[in-house]
């Protein structure tokens, strides 16, 4: 299964002054799996030693000299490593806190090794207040669900993403393809881009059968709030993760959560699941200049769920309705947002944490409400989402008109189109909006 971060490692492997690198997600994005078959395809040796399943590798770390680490490794592993030739990848990493300090070692004593680490619950380590990160010693890496591009490539139509970056406004999409591409989000709505479930619909065709693996993955995220739920109580955990999946889309009010637990807890409990990957916070901004985050407002935010397959999962509906009805329009089009969320945060560069946010204006007599802004380089653009086939851009106008912009962006079912300073822009080709604003402002 190609992922597009793999072009990153090559690119991470090649690099003159290359630090070491963490590949930081959340579980079961297919970090491991990623690693690996990246070691094997461009290292002679590859040394994977993963915490969870073999603590007694610790003691190689009580010591934090690169060369006593390798010494020892070398011994236990009974594998050479030699500078170009073997990737040493620590994995579960935040199982072994010293490993990861022993990272800038490694940088400024053995900076000739290629050395990864990853771990599904990394950021508690790193956001830990005693923990002591080694900043500018290392390099980090997101790694997210599959995007809708690596979902075609998966089921065999890679193809089709070949064609979709070839489009241009004046040419459009054929309406035979537009419907075959629609379809196709749909099947990615219901699958989602956990690369397990992908791989289960490849090799089954059957959605029950992924249906089934969705439940077991959300079971998982479960059994690991007991690693992170030290100082808030499993229980507020729990709450925020089964209700947040149906809250995509809305404003986030405690109450609409629980109204028994106090808002503190629950923002604890938001920050936490935030950090394992599994939440995504979309903030408030007032979009007066870049970059957005100088003007957000951390009290009022959305929030997505890590993947669209298990939002749609945690509705319950029968696999014969998602097939038959449009699932675009359930919960008042939640689920169009979600994937316009993931698909937006899927496309932004890999080597930094990527941000969402989205504008609102509250006033008695002209509620306006844009569901994302985003940039293409110096150049803010407000996006609306629209899950059916009709809708009203009273808001994006009304931001267009507000801030002086030339540009907004409509996602829906609707073909590629360009007028009146609305680029239409279908939800099967989100990872060509930068490309196609670029055409429109050059």
């Amino acid at each position: 299964m190609k992922r597009q971060l793999n072009q990153s490692l090559i690119k991470w492997k090649n690099q003159p002054g290359r630090m070491p690198l963490l590949l930081r997600g959340a579980r079961q994005v297919g970090k491991s799996f990623l690693v690996e078959d990246f070691g094997k395809t461009h290292f002679k040796y590859i040394i994977n030693i993963n915490f969870e399943l073999k603590p007694e590798y610790k003691s190689c770390f009580k010591t934090l000299d690169p060369a006593e680490i390798i010494k020892s490794l070398s011994l236990l592993t009974q594998t050479p490593i030699i500078p170009s030739e073997t990737l040493l990848f620590f994995d579960e990493a935040q199982e072994c806190p010293r490993c990861i300090e022993s990272l800038r070692y490694f940088k400024e004593q053995k900076p000739e090794l290629h050395v990864i680490a990853a771990g599904s619950l990394l950021e508690f380590v790193l956001n830990d207040e005693n923990f002591h990160m080694p900043v500018g010693r290392i390099q980090s890496l997101y790694l997210k669900p599959l995007s809708f591009y690596e979902f075609l490539d998966a089921i065999g139509k890679a193809s089709w993403c070949e064609y979709l970056q070839t489009v241009t406004l004046s040419d459009g999409v054929d309406e035979v393809m537009h419907n075959q591409l629609l379809r196709a989000v749909r099947e990615y709505l219901i699958l989602g881009g956990m690369p397990a479930v992908v791989q289960q619909f490849i090799e089954s065709n059957n959605f029950q059968f992924c249906h089934e693996l969705q439940a077991a993955i959300l079971e998982t995220y479960r059994n690991d709030f007991g690693k992170y739920a030290k100082s808030v109580n499993h229980k507020y955990l729990q709450t925020v993760f089964e209700k947040t999946p149906g809250l995509a889309g809305q404003v986030i009010k405690y109450t609409n959560i629980s109204q028994d637990i106090q808002s503190r807890d629950l923002k604890k409990a938001i920050k936490l699941l935030t950090y394992a990957g599994v939440l995504q916070p979309v903030y408030l901004s007032q979009a007066n200049g870049l970059p957005l985050n100088t003007t957000l407002n951390e009290n009022r935010f959305k929030l997505l769920f890590l993947d669209t397959g298990l939002v749609q999962y945690t509705t319950h509906l029968g696999i014969d309705t998602l097939l038959s009805d449009d699932i675009l329009l359930l919960n008042r089009g939640s689920l169009a947002e979600q994937f316009v969320g993931q698909e937006l945060l899927s496309y932004k560069v890999p080597y930094e944490r990527a941000e969402l946010f989205y504008w609102e204006r509250e006033k008695t007599s002209s509620k306006a409400e844009v569901d994302y802004i985003t940039h293409v380089g110096s150049t803010i653009i407000p996006v609306e989402v629209k899950a059916g086939k009709t809708g009203r851009l009273k808001s994006l106008q009304q931001f267009l008109e507000e801030k002086k912009l030339n540009l907004g962006v409509r996602i829906s079912q609707h073909p590629l189109a360009f007028e009146r300073k609305i680029l239409s822009l279908p939800l099967y080709m989100i990872a060509e909006f930068d490309r196609l604003v670029k055409t429109i402002e050059s």
